[in-house]
């Protein structure tokens, strides 16, 4: 049998791809808190459960309507993130000449309203998504068994980072997006509309959200309280990554999803707290974060 370090080549491999997995949910998620906070300047504490609202709505989709996994996928972002349209519309806005910290408070209050009102419609305990049929199986790796549901979460969450990433720092609608936020009087006497630009920015956050939610539907028991437990590990992951950084929370979540997996190989008791660490590292030796700007 093949070891590495003690360990059997096929555990080491599987929980290899189970932090890739999970990197996979961290990267997602830390993007669309990157993209909210790089460009708008909002801690967007509501982000684990909108994640949540997206878990659910594509579960309620199928039970009720009858929407299948992949009509799901395109359209729950685009409710959950139209959603996230109208909070910054009637809520956001009004407090956007204020100080960071009222966002951060009202947006901890929407994601207790949410996370509340579905415990008290559909209880604590989560319910399953089934894996849609042309995923369900593997494949025989040699090393290791690899599901294709697991391996087809990595490729989109990965397609879906990059493609965020190009959008925003390669092409003209991303140029636009971070010149209307760091000089706005200018933009608007150039005739572009940035509070129409803020408030897109803020719902295309929200729908990452909602699109990782599908993405883990399949994966994790759905429930009101599956945003709350994973939103601190991505706000540890943007820190460590650096507030506002496009391509370091996508890098950092991959590497952190790995750092937990290979962490549990050798030393299961610190799994959970290893991330924190890092991040305590971090701050203290670089303060801005692995990929973010000293001010």
């Amino acid at each position: 049998m093949t070891m590495i370090f003690g360990v059997p080549l096929a555990v080491f491999m599987g929980q290899l791809m189970l932090g890739l997995i999970n990197g996979a949910f961290y990267a997602l998620l830390s993007l669309g808190l990157a993209v909210i906070f790089g460009l708008l300047k909002i801690i967007n504490f509501a982000h684990g459960a909108q994640y949540m609202l997206g878990a659910f709505a594509a579960l309620l989709g199928l039970q009720y309507l009858g929407i299948n996994y992949w009509v799901a996928l395109l359209l729950v972002p685009l409710v959950v993130g139209a959603l996230g349209v109208v909070i910054e519309r009637t809520l956001l806005r009004r407090i956007a000449h204020l100080d960071h910290l009222y966002g951060l408070l009202l947006t901890y209050g929407l994601a207790l309203i949410f996370e509340g009102t579905l415990i008290n419609f559909f209880g604590v305990s989560g319910s399953s998504y089934p894996v849609p049929e042309a995923l369900q199986g593997g494949v025989n790796l040699g090393f290791m068994f690899l599901p294709l549901y697991r391996g087809w979460v990595l490729v989109a969450a990965l397609v879906v980072c990059l493609g965020t990433w190009f959008m925003i720092e390669r092409t003209r609608l991303g140029a636009y997006l971070r010149a209307g936020t760091e000089n706005p009087a200018l933009m608007q006497a150039f005739g572009v509309n940035v509070p129409q630009l803020i408030t897109l920015t803020y719902g295309f956050g929200v729908a990452l959200a909602a699109f990782a939610g599908v993405l883990a539907a399949p994966l994790y028991p759905v429930s009101p309280t599956m945003g709350s437990s994973l939103l601190i590990v991505v706000f540890a992951v943007v820190v460590i990554g650096g507030m506002g950084s496009i391509l370091g929370a996508v890098l950092t979540g991959l590497g952190m999803g790995l750092v937990e997996g290979l962490t549990k190989v050798y030393y299961p008791e610190a799994a959970n707290t290893v991330i924190f660490l890092v991040m305590i590292l971090v701050l203290m030796l670089r303060p801005a974060g692995l990929f973010g700007k000293e001010a």
